[in-house]
């Protein structure tokens, strides 16, 4: 009796565990950068499956830092996918009637932001159901350059490169000379599939355009290069050239800072020119000296005058000392010399004078 009961509840546990479930099974999915990823969430039911439908999708980012995210959710026949800011936008269901037993998403306009764990859970009491799904984003091979690392020169070594910009690891290359014979030579044929083919002892028939292709998983990119192999150039020529260049430059410097240095001695020179005082001038007569000699002619007047000229004198204006341009006044008329007799001379105070007789050119008799 045990045994049968037993029986029964296993058997019920079965068919309750079997009620519900998504037949899309566990995958690993791969997209590019910017396109968009399908995850697909199909599910079935069984009459047992009476409840309410609910749907949800889980993210657990791949930095295993952050929790579980729900980016979108269906439940009450109303959608709500506004959990999550960084796909907000970015993700929506695939179908309009969910229950029919799809509930796949697509997640557009990848970024590297949202590589990780996706789960779809599905629940419909009594039963549940979930499956998980790992979606990696990878960035395409752009921006590829090729480039020539060297002199192209015949009997030189130098290296051919191809740079992609940008693009997710493992990158393979692909080298391929697209003019002429179309044939690479034979000692590049090792590094066929590197980023650098290393180039010895070149020859003019090496010339030639190349193309360098470059492959992940989720794309590709190309670029091309023309390889151009002359004679060698006139280094000697070139080198003199460059040193006459050097010297003529030399000498353009100097001719510009002797002329600056000479315009500059000029105008210092004119400056000091415009402020010195000319030495073959004589200096102007001092007010001292002309006062002076104004003063003593008047003196030696009034000596020889009378009581009765002193008025007339006395008029002229003797307190005023002239200027310096004194001599180029009008002078006062010169009173002629009163005759007085010797005896009131000295009644006067006059001192007698002896004056030595000059000649008509001033020399003393």
């Amino acid at each position: 009796m045990a045994l049968l009961l037993r029986f029964v509840l296993l058997c019920g546990v079965a068919d309750f565990t079997r009620s519900l479930s998504i037949t899309t099974p566990e995958q690993t999915i791969e997209k590019a950068k910017g396109e968009t990823a399908y995850l697909p969430c199909k599910f079935t039911l069984s009459p047992e499956d009476q409840g309410p439908l609910d749907i949800e999708w889980l993210l657990s980012p791949s930095d295993n830092q952050k929790v579980d995210q729900v980016i979108i959710l269906y439940s009450g026949d109303k959608i709500y996918d506004n959990y999550y800011q960084d796909l907000k936008g970015r993700v929506h269901f695939t179908s309009s009637d969910l229950k029919s037993g799809d509930a796949s998403i697509n997640v557009t306009n990848l970024q590297l932001s949202d590589i990780g764990t996706y789960q779809c859970k599905v629940k419909k009491a009594p039963g549940v159901a979930n499956k998980k799904f790992l979606l990696t984003v990878l960035v395409k091979p752009s921006g590829t350059r090729c480039f020539i690392d060297g002199s192209e020169e015949i009997g030189n070594d130098f290296k051919l490169k191809c740079e992609p910009k940008e693009g997710s690891l493992p990158l393979r290359y692909e080298w391929q000379k697209l003019s002429d014979s179309q044939k690479m030579p034979t000692s590049w044929l090792a590094e066929m599939t590197s980023p650098v083919i290393s180039v010895k002892n070149a020859t003019s028939e090496y010339s030639g355009t190349y193309s360098c292709t470059v492959k992940n998983r989720v794309g590709s990119d190309q670029c091309l290069l023309r390889l151009d192999v002359v004679p060698p150039s006139n280094r000697a020529g070139t080198i003199a050239g460059a040193i006459i260049g050097t010297l003529l430059a030399l000498v353009l410097i100097g001719l510009i800072i002797f002329c600056c240095h000479k315009k500059r001695r000029e105008e210092k020179y004119e400056k000091e020119v415009h402020h010195d005082i000319r030495e073959d001038v004589p200096p102007p007569k001092s007010r001292t000296s002309t006062a002076r000699s104004y003063i003593g002619s008047n003196h030696s007047s009034l000596g020889s005058m009378s009581p009765s000229n002193m008025e007339g004198y006395s008029k002229t204006q003797y307190n005023q000392v002239p200027s310096e341009d004194f001599e180029r006044a009008p002078q006062s008329p010169t009173l002629p010399p009163a005759k007085v007799a010797a005896p009131n001379l000295s009644r006067m105070g006059a001192v007698p004078v002896m004056i030595p007789a000059q000649s008509k050119d001033g020399s003393i008799v």
